[in-house]
């Protein structure tokens, strides 16, 4: 199906480990793969679409005029068809094309401290309208995270992670549980506990004609989106510095903290970035075991750095 609608759109194909994305000149066809990981389930026509309606919904929260819709794919007489309501086997989010030179990933050298705080507007005020959702935010749920990431790190010790560096992080995030454990119901009842975005990243940021874009929320598993909204934020910010910006990283986070008025901000930001960035060295892990991964030495690198990273954010965690 992929090649056959690629050829006839004279579309470039990109392809994650749960979609593939043709790419035309002037939109995008985001097409779910029909896989299951237990933390995301395609595997049925049904789940796909269902799927893709909630990320048209969700994404538009934040980049209303980039998601344009949900659209079905037929197969007619031999061939599949897109955009055809006639005989839907599959579906797929229509999106208009993001330039690549748009891209926050691509903007480091150029972007200014002024739209750092503008994102953090965007961003604060996206959180201050999204839909509370408490239940994410007891210590129990963040416990769960952390346990299920140092559990299923184990296996990279001395790999990726050194073994001082992956006991040293889960006790400084035990002792954050244990000391501020109040804190967490303090601010469930603040409202600081939102659907939010789940992977505020550099390639997922956007400065365009229209405003500033984020897109690609997750919207295949809500424990991954929603929760505190220091943890949402801060994943830009651990990424500008993994990529030497603490400089913009800085003004992103004052700004945001100026516009919340949140009193624990500077207690719970560390704590939040030691977790994103073991998540991504989790992630950049799990390529190591991969079979169809190419890339394994920039993945193992990668991962290294990020795990030293979160050591140093647990080094300044109350």
């Amino acid at each position: 199906m992929i090649e056959q609608l690629s050829k006839s759109l004279n579309a470039e194909v990109l392809q994650t480990h749960t979609s593939w994305v043709l790419l035309l000149e002037k939109v995008v066809y985001k097409i779910k793969k029909p896989v299951n990981f237990g933390f995301l389930d395609y595997s049925t026509l049904e789940k796909r679409l269902e799927n893709c309606k909630k990320e048209l919904e969700l994404n538009r929260r934040l980049c209303g005029w980039v998601y344009m819709d949900v659209v079905p794919i037929s197969y007619v007489d031999g061939e599949y068809r897109i955009e055809d309501p006639s005989n839907p086997v599959e579906y797929a989010v229509k999106m208009r094309r993001i330039p690549e030179e748009r891209l926050l990933k691509n903007m480091l050298s150029k972007v200014s401290q002024e739209d750092m705080k503008e994102l953090a507007r965007h961003i604060a005020n996206f959180h201050a309208k999204a839909e509370r959702r408490d239940e994410f935010g007891r210590l129990e749920v963040m416990k769960f995270n952390t346990d299920e990431n140092f559990l299923q790190t184990e296996k990279y010790i001395g790999i990726t992670i050194d073994k001082e560096d992956y006991e040293f992080i889960r006790e400084k995030t035990e002792g954050f549980y244990r000391k501020y454990s109040d804190l967490f119901e303090k601010r469930i009842k603040e409202g600081r506990i939102r659907d939010g975005h789940g992977d505020i990243r550099l390639e997922h940021v956007a400065f365009l004609e229209e405003g500033i874009c984020v897109f690609d929320c997750i919207e295949f598993n809500d424990r991954f989106r929603c929760g505190d909204v220091i943890n949402d934020m801060c994943f830009l910010s651990m990424e500008l510095e993994l990529v030497g910006r603490r400089d913009l990283s800085q003004v992103y986070e004052e700004e945001y903290k100026k516009i919340t008025q949140d009193e624990e901000f500077d207690l719970f930001l560390p704590f939040f970035k030691c977790y994103r960035a073991y998540v991504r060295g989790k992630v950049n892990s799990f390529l190591l075991d991969d079979p169809h991964y190419e890339k394994k030495e920039e993945a193992k690198e990668l991962a290294s750095r990020l795990f030293k990273l979160s050591r140093s954010y647990a080094e300044t965690i109350p």
